[in-house]
């Protein structure tokens, strides 16, 4: 089969993502709805916060918007995973339907054939709450502002939404092998709530799993130290980037080796 650049991949998606985009806004009652029902859940996430530090200033060292903070930039990083990657969630009905035989002999990347199927527009509403959060947390931390803490903001969101996209796409991809695989699924999104805490809240045993075992700690935590305590940093928050393109890697290798062995055996 012929090599693809990035030029056609890119090109193709572009369609492929146009199309999706005119199907759900023909049913703009539903968009509307939905995109109202995720602003509210995150508003929801706000006010828990304020509710929780009304009675205490503050949870081992962390502030009020210190926890803001990482609750913004959680959202964010979680955007390519709702925008690109919520087709993951139909990976299991397309697997025992064999629905899934249709993007196995098409001359393109199977992993990308089946990732662009679906763009959840409605996901750039959590990435406009979560930018307005992390702004707002920013401004009253007094964190000031260059153009090296952009980079470096830049960097860290693309390490964390590297992660959290890993995690999904492993947790998805236990489809080809595990018949129940939808509760890996949930569990793994259940925990990823985790990651807009600090793990030093948690206990020892907790905070070895969300860093070595299930490393939500590397979605936020690990990558805002860099930010909101710049001379106090850990070595894991500078190795998160390398962490979060290997994570990354693996996971693909994982699902394009689950979807080979379903193309080889018709299952």
């Amino acid at each position: 089969m012929k090599k693809r650049g990035f030029h056609f991949y890119f090109r193709i998606y572009c369609k492929i993502m146009a199309q999706d985009i005119k199907s759900k806004m023909s049913y703009r009652a539903d968009f509307i709805i939905s995109t109202i029902g995720m602003i509210f859940t995150n508003i929801a996430g706000f006010i828990s916060f304020w509710i929780l530090f009304r009675n205490f200033p503050s949870i081992d060292g962390w502030t009020y918007y210190e926890m803001l903070f990482l609750y913004g930039f959680s959202l964010i990083s979680l955007t390519p995973v709702q925008c690109l990657f919520d087709n993951n969630w139909s990976l299991r009905q397309n697997v025992y339907s064999g629905d899934f035989i249709k993007y196995c002999f098409r001359p393109i990347n199977t992993f990308f054939y089946y990732q662009s199927e679906i763009f959840d527009i409605k996901g750039l509403g959590q990435l406009a709450f979560g930018i307005g959060t992390l702004i707002y947390a920013w401004c009253n931390i007094g964190l000031g502002f260059s153009a090296l803490m952009l980079l470096k903001l830049l960097v860290f969101l693309i390490t964390a939404s590297l992660i959290m996209i890993a995690l999904q796409n492993t947790a998805a991809a236990t489809c080809f092998w595990i018949q129940n695989s939808f509760y890996v699924l949930d569990l793994a999104n259940r925990f990823r709530d985790y990651a807009k805490y600090p793990i030093t809240i948690f206990s020892p045993v907790f905070r070895f799993f969300f860093t070595f075992v299930f490393p939500i700690a590397f979605i936020a935590y690990y990558p805002s130290l860099v930010l909101l305590r710049p001379d106090d940093v850990p070595v894991l928050s500078w190795i998160s980037p390398l962490f979060g393109i290997a994570f990354f890697w693996l996971s693909y290798k994982i699902w394009m080796h689950g979807a080979s062995q379903y193309s080889g055996t018709g299952s």
